[in-house]
């Protein structure tokens, strides 16, 4: 998908009611300072739409970023923050579970975890949720760069076989810096999301036109490159020729 705009349209606090979006959905889950911020920038194509910081926890709400005014990409509180203090802990749980359980438009749930360690508690207890709700979280294994190209391919295995997942469950090595696995993600959420009929009518337009003005460009560039005198020559032989039919 090519993104031309994208906003950071609700944001949802412990106590916020989840708004009843009439676009589609994708959701964003993974603990905390696993590079789920740097994964949207990454995604959006833009520096600083999420935050990031070095400090785990940042994210401590649901947000809802509009694209394309086509569907919503949602940011999911990072859980598994030490520092936060049980009741804070539960409140997030909480955000997440209401979510996942109130959203209409989610058509699919991405799990972030860090390729370079294994699973935590954590992971596992999300990713067994989610699957126990009935989800089919998509895996992305963030920071591959982070890791020699023969070392990824043994990680993800570690993390399929650590958080035991489901047959034929997605697991996506991805970088921030590199952008490696981004396309890939993107072509997931494209097969999942229906976009909206106005969205579809306007980048079919847009295509008919572009198509028709490559055609138009390229018929004159045609006739540029064609040798001087070349069209002239050819009407000459033609009234020519004309003229000895007509003797």
């Amino acid at each position: 998908m090519i993104i031309k705009n994208v906003n950071l349209e609700t944001v949802c606090g412990i106590t916020s009611a989840i708004p009843d979006n009439l676009l589609d959905e994708v959701a964003f889950a993974g603990k905390s300072n696993v590079g789920k911020s740097s994964l949207i920038n990454a995604l959006m194509n833009r520096k600083s739409l999420a935050r990031t910081s070095s400090q785990p926890g940042k994210t401590q709400t649901i947000n809802f970023y509009n694209v394309n005014e086509a569907m919503y990409l949602v940011d999911l509180p990072g859980y598994g923050y030490a520092n936060a203090n049980i009741e804070i802990k539960a409140k997030w749980g909480q955000m997440i579970e209401n979510y996942l359980h109130t959203s209409k438009r989610l058509k699919a749930v991405f799990l972030l975890i860090d390729i370079r360690h294994e699973p935590s508690e954590n992971d596992q207890m999300m990713y067994e949720w989610m699957v126990h709700q009935g989800f089919a979280p998509i895996i992305i294994a963030t920071k591959s760069d982070k890791l020699k190209k023969m070392q990824i391919l043994q990680h993800v295995q570690m993390i399929k076989d650590i958080l035991q997942v489901e047959p034929g469950t997605i697991v996506i090595p991805f970088s921030a810096e590199s952008k490696q696995g981004r396309e890939e993600i993107w072509q997931i959420v494209e097969s999942v999301i229906e976009l909206p009929q106005g969205y579809i009518e306007a980048e079919n337009a847009k295509r008919t036109k572009a198509a028709g003005t490559a055609g138009t460009e390229e018929k004159r560039t045609l006739e540029k490159d064609r040798p001087p005198g070349s069209q002239k020559d050819t009407s000459k032989r033609t009234e020519k020729e004309s003229e000895k039919k007509v003797e």
